[in-house]
């Protein structure tokens, strides 16, 4: 049950009417589709769809899974997708400075606590001293591809502890199963997995953690966003979205927000909300757990952190320099911003 506090988080404007409406009659249903990867990121649009929260906002949605990434901004831009909900990389700020892309809400975020991404080295490299973020120098390091979140992750971590990233040989292998291959078969010295994959890696005693990115930068791993062409011709589709996604937002953040020296501690619905997303992301309850990221329950976007994103990919080249957020963060969606530039 939602408190009347939550209720009115949800409200943006006119949108809180439609929060406490009753379903809409199937024909009156406002049809849209949005773009994502079946990863537990996108747990608030699963639970949403699942309690039928977008159906009771008017909109009928239809969910088109992708497998990579730089996948999802591309349909969104080709109008394949009417929204799109993923990491931020390079190329997608490249899309969004084209005018390609509007941010409308967040939706993961690095946190500390939240185990997210890990760092880890193999056993070789373990047992040559590399015990510490500092130590890759001179080593090489997996990532799926150059610009993507993951390279992001690795390159905020290294420069916070010092390390000088041109004397670190980053070896792009575009899949994970690929850097998982090479980080068994000794190609790499270390790599930047997801949770869930390195706990797999690590139950097989193929390699060891150096660092959880959460704890040591905190960022705004990815959002939600749409065309600058839906919000200008179909508004009403993106107020209904954004009315279905943050009570699932909210419902995510009571089941898995709370967080006791880096354990998860469950809370109100968690074995229904644990369940809607194993059934949709086809892993276990158990795996699931240990790779939940923070997800905001009002879907509030810190808008400082993109800048510095931004910036960052603009002095490595991988970003025009005349990209600039204000152009592609839509405020007037986005619910309690925090951070914004002055």
């Amino acid at each position: 049950m939602f408190s009347n506090r939550t209720t009115r988080r949800w409200a943006l404007g006119g949108m809180a009417a439609l929060s406490m409406a009753p379903a809409a009659k199937a024909q009156d249903l406002t049809k849209a589709s949005i773009a994502l990867l079946k990863l537990s990121s996108s747990g608030p649009i699963f639970i949403a769809q699942e309690k039928g929260w977008f159906k009771e906002a008017g909109l009928d949605l239809t969910m088109k899974d992708f497998q990579a990434a730089a996948q999802v901004p591309l349909a969104v831009v080709s109008g394949d997708a009417d929204l799109g909900v993923t990491a931020f990389t390079a190329g997608f700020f490249n899309l969004a400075a084209k005018g390609g892309l509007k941010v409308v809400a967040a939706q993961s975020a690095e946190r500390p606590g939240y185990q997210l991404n890990v760092i880890a080295v193999t056993n070789a490299a373990w047992d040559a001293g590399v015990r510490d973020v500092k130590d890759l120098s001179g080593k090489r390091v997996a990532v799926t591809t150059v610009g993507s979140s993951v390279h992001y992750s690795l390159e905020v971590v290294a420069r916070k502890h010092g390390v000088d990233m041109k004397t670190v040989t980053i070896v792009p292998l575009q899949t994970i199963p690929n850097m998982v291959a090479a980080f068994k078969g000794g190609q790499v010295d270390a790599a930047v997995f997801p949770i869930t994959t390195f706990r797999q890696v690590e139950s097989e005693g193929s390699g060891k953690p150096i660092a959880y990115v959460g704890d040591e930068v905190p960022w705004q791993l990815g959002a939600v966003f749409t065309s600058p062409k839906t919000i200008a011709e179909r508004r009403p589709l993106v107020e209904k979205f954004l009315v279905g996604y943050r009570r699932g937002a909210a419902a995510y953040h009571e089941a898995f927000g709370k967080r006791e020296n880096g354990k998860l501690v469950p809370g109100p619905n968690y074995d229904e909300m644990i369940g809607i997303l194993s059934n949709v992301v086809k892993q276990p309850p158990a795996l699931i757990a240990a790779g939940l990221p923070y997800i905001d329950p009002e879907g509030r976007l810190d808008v400082g952190d993109i800048y510095k994103q931004v910036a960052f990919w603009q002095s490595t080249g991988q970003v025009s320099r005349d990209a600039d957020p204000k152009s592609f963060i839509d405020l007037s969606f986005v619910q309690g911003h925090f951070n914004v530039p002055k």
